[in-house]
């Protein structure tokens, strides 16, 4: 009778629990619902900035520029004053500088760049062949941590991961008599949860650096930030990552999973055949690998000899060098010419006419980012034309001194927050177009240089990618799951997910803490830790 009783209670306590998370999450999707498409959250924002900018600058708000007389960019007078756009000047400036707003805003060339080298890559068949490779010749005790490793390395070529690697995932964990929504899970976050992390630059690494550098203009009008500005802890991050997901899918994820039931599965598991690397595909790596060597020991000879063409003509050093300020040409070589290799020794490049259809694939797909990317400009430019985004974010500076709130302490209060408006706005580049003019500049005041800035910003629009049903790829995740177990919905899947995302989190703050303040390191190449205003 006891044990009936307290069978009785405890399946009441998960009812509960179940219930009050599945309404949380149930919240989350409304929310995120409600909001508009980001390109039109940037038009309405556009909106919003002229309107407010005229009722600004009619009560007459302004700021004090903290920065010392005679800086770049201050006034006389040191008053920073609102500029309304609600005027006869102000249309003039929308109408004359909107086309101008939108080709000089620098992630829009940077990016379709680096694009067209990765696009030969993927389109001649070199990643997916890498990332299967990478999976299939592990060894049974680390294939977990070969699916996360290889999971957040496919994140440079934008679906690759979602599209290939998750699939194959649960089809090797199924093969290996292990629950296959456990291969899926540690793919999904490897390529979700660790989608900042990576060896190698990538497309995401010169997006947020152009929405980077504006943000910091607002402070100093010379401040530059380049794509290598995180790499360093770029890449110390890709094995947090692999260990932790590691860690959670063998010791939280697996068991909680059980053992696979293949009646719960609602297609034929018996087609479940993973195609091993043929001799061609074999050959093909071997060849594109040596034209990496190649490649990379001729960049090598630029820069490390002290007296290397791509060195910084005025200090010799590799900082603000030609090398780094043109790094995205670099990322085009890098994967276009292995890419390209690849393809023809397998027989899926045969000349430059297979070349240009892959780069004009990939062109072809990036219609909406072009658009997002026209309205995001606009935003940027009037959020900077009007002052809105200096005089907020030396009150909010002004703020966080009143509160003692500048210290390393800060960073885990603006990681948190961007992680939670992550699960409604999960386009990395709409949340730091939206974020970067209000914080960068405020974080700049306190004293932190923006590439430390943008690090942090990274961890948290990473970590929630995995449990919101905002994300993108999220209804594709669903249906791969739904294969392997036919009554999956949403809350099982975020559920699944959930101690991926948080221990992440911690994690992940840990090191930022461990690598920033502690140990002194800078995030990328030349990057500093802190701003001087």
């Amino acid at each position: 009778m006891s044990d009936s009783l307290d069978s009785k209670a405890q399946s009441s306590n998960e009812s509960a629990n179940k219930g009050w998370f599945n309404r949380f999450l149930a919240g989350v999707e409304f929310l995120g619902n409600m909001l508009p498409h980001p390109i039109t959250l940037f038009a309405i924002f556009c909106i919003v900035i002229v309107v407010f900018s005229g009722v600004a600058d009619w009560f007459g708000l302004s700021a004090i520029d903290p920065r010392p007389e005679g800086s770049p960019g201050r006034e006389p007078d040191g008053v920073i004053e609102v500029v309304s756009l609600l005027s006869a000047e102000g249309l003039q400036r929308i109408v004359t500088g909107l086309v101008t707003n939108f080709t000089s805003f620098a992630p829009l060339g940077t990016v379709l760049v680096a694009l067209l080298g990765v696009s030969v890559a993927e389109h001649s068949g070199l990643l997916s062949a890498a990332m299967r490779g990478m999976v299939m010749g592990a060894s049974k005790r680390l294939v977990t941590f070969m699916v996360v490793f290889a999971a957040i390395l496919s994140n440079t070529a934008s679906e690759l991961g979602y599209v290939v690697l998750i699939p194959l995932a649960a089809m090797i964990f199924h093969s290996l008599g292990r629950h296959p929504l456990a291969g899926l899970a540690a793919a999904f976050a490897g390529v979700s949860g660790g989608y900042s992390a990576n060896l190698l630059l990538g497309t995401i690494d010169p997006l947020l650096a152009g929405i980077t550098t504006p943000a910091a203009q607002m402070i100093d009008p010379t401040y530059q930030v380049g794509a290598e500005a995180n790499w360093y802890f770029m890449m110390v991050s890709v094995f947090l990552i692999a260990i932790l997901g590691t860690l959670v899918t063998e010791k939280i994820v697996e068991p909680r999973l059980g053992k696979y039931n293949p009646e719960e599965a609602s297609a034929d598991l018996a087609q479940n055949n993973i195609a091993a690397l043929t001799a061609k595909e074999k050959s093909g790596l071997k060849w594109a690998g040596v034209s990496l060597l190649v490649v990379s020991l001729l960049l090598a000879w630029t820069i490390v000899p002290a007296d290397g063409i791509l060195r910084n003509p005025e200090t010799g050093l590799v900082a603000h060098s030609p090398f780094l300020k043109g790094i995205v040409v670099f990322i085009f070589v890098t994967f276009g010419i292995p890419g390209f290799v690849y393809g023809r020794v397998v027989g899926t490049m045969k000349n430059d006419k297979d070349v240009i259809n892959a780069m004009s694939k990939s062109m072809s797909s990036m219609g909406m980012y072009i658009v997002l990317v026209f309205f995001a400009a606009q935003f940027v430019a009037f959020f900077k034309w009007t002052n809105l985004g200096t005089i907020l974010a030396i009150n909010g500076a002004a703020l966080l001194q009143a509160l003692n709130l500048t210290g390393p302490e800060v960073f885990v209060l603006f990681i948190l927050m961007c992680a939670l408006v992550n699960l409604s706005l999960g386009s990395s580049s709409a949340q730091w177009a939206v974020t970067a003019p209000i914080f960068v500049p405020m974080l700049m005041l306190v004293g932190y240089a923006p590439e430390t800035i943008q690090a942090a910003y990274r961890i948290g629009d990473s970590v929630t990618n995995l449990i919101t049903p905002m994300m993108s790829y999220f209804g594709l995740i669903l249906a791969v799951a739904a294969k392997y177990k036919k009554d999956m919905g949403i809350g099982t899947l975020v559920a699944t997910m959930l101690p991926y995302s948080m221990i992440f989190f911690v994690g992940w703050v840990v090191l930022f803490y461990l690598w920033v303040f502690v140990l002194g390191m800078p995030v990328g190449p030349g990057s500093p830790t802190y701003y001087t205003p």
